[in-house]
């Protein structure tokens, strides 16, 4: 644990670049090609399975379990994330993890029709324990790519949240299309193929050396007490998980908001569909004007931004302005996200990055759920309230990290 002390008391100095060997031609290009392909692909796999089953003719509830075989292993993605930094070429495990999530979800989907349907789930929990690294993990391969300096790892942030952006929007959207008109089956398998060609890709990236020798890299457990005892680490932890959990609540929100606004049920679609729009707007926003600044306080304004936008949406008495302010809030949470990839590459000490970037996209991925299952429960009786409670809780939690920056020596001294 000696290096890892070593790299931590590294971070306490203000940084003012993230640690990249240099700007790579064409790794940039390579890389979001790579990312936006594993993507779509993990974020379109469960959508394909839900539609394979239900329309299949069996009951809604194995719909249900077989698309959480394939979302609820990503909360062990930490578990398989330590060898992202310890091994002694990522793009190879990368790769590989491309391939058995490919290879995996393409049997699934073929044998579900001739097999038990617990096959057809252990196959998915096999896809879904690959799936961090095809979202964290990737994501880890970029400081060693964007450039030296801070506005160049920041404008490749903003490629990066765009790849998120695509791949939850896309993804589903190409599910949709192509079993319309071919199948589920055959939407599930042009996205395996997606996979497939990811890895191809991701094995073009520039090697990057391990940051440290394998008995050197500390194990999941320590990782996520090293994130706790961080003060910058910590404070993008919690503010992540918090967003994460509060955004969850727009999609229940919009459902059942439409009667308050008397407009049919499946305009819903349009708000979620400005969410989502406006993301990818803020993803574009970030790369033609990257984030300026110290990380860890701007993801603490940001959050502040994101609960704003959320409050709006709870207060807009109309359609119209509910539309604007729910691409507002996209906009503002795809900041809020730049800056949290800004905070991991910047302040991770480099033999444990590999396992930030993997441990946050769990946590946050766990978040997600919780908010959404929350916002459910208590809708009932007034469609706004989650999103006032969203609101409030951010903004707790933003307040938060104001006091536990400026609190006890014990605590900035950890960061």
């Amino acid at each position: 644990m000696g290096s890892l002390n070593r790299g931590t008391a590294e971070q306490q100095a203000p940084t003012k670049q993230a640690p990249a060997r240099g700007p790579v031609r064409g790794g940039l290009v390579r890389y979001v090609a790579a990312a936006t392909l594993a993507r779509t692909a993990d974020g379109g796999a469960v959508v394909a399975i839900v539609l394979m089953v239900t329309t299949s003719g069996a009951p809604g509830w194995l719909a249900g379990l077989l698309g959480a075989c394939i979302t609820a292993p990503h909360l062990l993605g930490p578990l398989v994330a330590r060898s992202l930094d310890s091994c002694r070429d990522g793009r190879v495990l990368i790769a590989w993890a491309c391939v058995v999530h490919g290879a995996t979800l393409a049997a699934a989907v073929l044998l579900y029709p001739v097999t038990w349907p617990a096959v057809t789930g252990v196959l998915l929990v096999a896809s879904g324990l690959v799936g961090p690294l095809l979202t964290g993990g990737i994501s880890s391969r970029l400081p060693a790519i964007a450039g030296p300096d801070q506005v160049s790892q920041r404008r490749a942030q903003g490629w990066d949240v765009a790849t998120y952006g695509i791949g939850g929007t896309i993804g589903p959207s190409v599910v949709a299309a192509v079993s319309a008109w071919a199948g589920p089956t055959i939407a599930a398998l042009i996205l395996a193929a997606a996979t497939f060609v990811a890895a191809g890709v991701v094995r073009l990236l520039p090697y990057v050396p391990p940051a440290a020798v394998a008995a050197e890299v500390p194990r999941p457990a320590q990782t996520l007490r090293l994130m706790a005892v961080t003060g910058r680490l910590r404070r993008m932890l919690y503010l992540t998980i918090t967003v994460a959990f509060s955004v969850a609540a727009l999609p229940i929100a919009a459902v059942a908001s439409t009667a308050m606004f008397q407009v049919q049920p499946a305009a819903a679609g349009v708000l979620t569909a400005a969410y989502g729009l406006g993301g990818l707007a803020g993803s574009a926003g970030v790369m033609c004007h990257p984030l300026r600044g110290d990380a860890d306080r701007l993801v603490t304004r940001l959050a502040g931004f994101v609960a704003v936008a959320l409050a709006v949406a709870a207060l807009s008495g109309s359609f119209a302005p509910a539309v604007a302010a729910y691409a507002a809030a996209g906009v503002v949470n795809s900041y809020f996200f730049a800056a949290t990839l800004a905070a991991r590459s910047e302040f991770a000490p480099p033999q444990v990055r590999g396992q930030v970037f993997v441990w946050v996209g769990a946590l946050k991925i766990a978040a997600g759920s919780a908010g959404t299952a929350t916002a459910g429960v208590v809708i009932t009786g007034e469609p706004q309230l989650p999103l006032f409670l969203a609101a409030a809780l951010i903004l707790a939690s933003a307040g938060a990290s104001v006091l536990d920056r400026r609190g006890p020596v014990g605590l900035k001294t950890s960061g």
